[in-house]
């Protein structure tokens, strides 16, 4: 008698959970029922835990990700580096001993990813040269951007290439994004406008030249581009770290910081140079090595921007399953992406509803294409992976956008 009843609780048990699957997936269809004619959608809705697929549309099939594509750069960065690795802007002398305060030979600033170095944090450098009672320099000031190669353009690295968003040179030595402010007559008048430095190396030799002689250092030489000798004595150093540097790129969606991370992670994984072969390679075999489904993804640079870039619901999910159970990366990957009604490009999105503060996602916006991935806890504490990709040709992107919001407020509430 026991036995059966508890066969009864079990049986009874599977199809109230079998009736709440379907009226999710009701709701659902009623949601997406609301997409112009002609939407490519691709979703997948799953349980990591009780590895439960609650709603799977095209999840096999191959869609634009948009800025989805960070997720696995971000990824593929915590797994070769770790969230404490630092990347660094430094300077360096071939010159041993200082003690004399005079450098016979040159200083060279030398970038190793650092991204989001700024002609601030270049001044703060330069007063410690100053603090380290250098008055002289007798050799050249050099920027040293090795670390990447000198392919600055994802148009040369991406055969075909026209994507509408340019970016600013992707170099390993940056300042201030490379970009600068020059003053230029136009009908007449002086103008200010922000344009693009042109040779990222030259530009932060010639800003460190600038800077320490304003200090009343002097230098013999002139501003240069070269490579640093290895047995170069560490100077000075400005770091970030790549959790708070992830935390940037996801969060905020920002190109540049994503492909300044994608080379380097080829210059990591290497050991070599970061250059777009050795990145993708790296995030391939990042996603083959972790059992992800990788059948029809193609990545071709770091920040999703490319339309070339290619990659199913069924492997977002697969990746965003991975780093749920890393137990070394996943709060780091976590906190950087942006939180529904808080913070990021999810800032403005989903508030005042249960997913608001709870859903952690990536956008993704290019033209025809909005895309959202991220984790979920439901009202009865279940987590969820979501992925959502749609393409399409008629109506703006807010129409997709309140779409993508809508399923996640109704899964927020399930």
């Amino acid at each position: 008698m026991k036995i059966k009843t508890i066969l009864l609780i079990i049986a009874s048990c599977f199809f109230i959970n079998a009736d709440r699957h379907e009226d999710i997936k009701t709701e659902i269809n009623n949601v997406l029922n609301k997409l112009p004619a002609g939407t490519r959608v691709g979703m997948l809705i799953y349980n990591p835990l009780t590895r439960d697929t609650i709603y799977s549309i095209n999840h096999t099939e191959s869609m634009i990700p948009a800025s989805n594509t960070k997720l696995f750069t971000t990824a593929t960065a915590l797994e070769i580096m770790g969230g404490g690795y630092t990347l660094s802007t430094q300077i360096l002398t071939d010159d041993n001993d200082i003690t004399d305060g005079k450098i016979n030979g040159n200083i060279y600033i030398k970038g190793l990813g650092n991204s989001v170095f700024t002609s601030e944090d270049l001044t703060e450098m330069s007063a410690g040269l100053y603090e380290l009672g250098i008055k002289k320099i007798t050799g050249n000031v050099i920027g040293d951007d090795t670390f990447f190669d000198d392919i600055y353009t994802r148009d040369e690295w991406i055969k075909d290439e026209n994507a509408n968003v340019k970016l600013a040179p992707i170099s390993a030595l940056v300042i201030d994004r490379n970009k600068t402010r020059v003053r230029k007559k136009r009908r007449g008048r002086l103008r200010t406008y922000t344009v693009n430095v042109t040779n990222p190396p030259l530009f932060a030799a010639e800003q460190l030249l600038e800077k320490i002689s304003e200090l009343g250092v002097e230098v013999e030489g002139t501003a240069e581009k070269g490579e640093t000798p290895l047995t170069a004595q560490l100077l000075l150093e400005k770091t970030i770290e790549l959790r708070e540097l992830i935390k940037m790129i996801n969060k905020n969606s920002n190109n540049f910081l994503a492909e300044c991370l994608f080379k380097t992670i080829g210059a990591v994984a290497s050991s070599k140079q970061g250059n777009s072969f050795y990145s993708t390679q790296a995030i391939l075999t990042f996603i083959e090595d972790n059992g992800i489904y990788s059948e029809g993804t193609s990545i071709v640079d770091g920040s999703g921007i490319s339309r070339f870039d290619q990659i199913t619901v069924g492997a977002i999910v697969g990746l965003l399953e991975r780093m749920y159970f890393d137990i070394k990366n996943f709060d780091d990957y976590y906190n950087s992406l942006s939180i529904a009604g808080v913070d990021g490009t999810l800032n403005e999105r989903m508030y005042n509803t249960p997913a608001e503060n709870n859903f952690r996602g990536k956008t993704g916006t290019l033209n025809g294409v909005s895309s959202l991935s991220g984790y979920l806890v439901t009202a009865d504490g279940d987590d969820l992976i979501i992925s959502i990709i749609f393409e399409f040709e008629r109506g703006r992107w807010n129409t997709y956008r309140n779409i993508q919001d809508e399923i996640i407020e109704i899964l927020a509430g399930w």
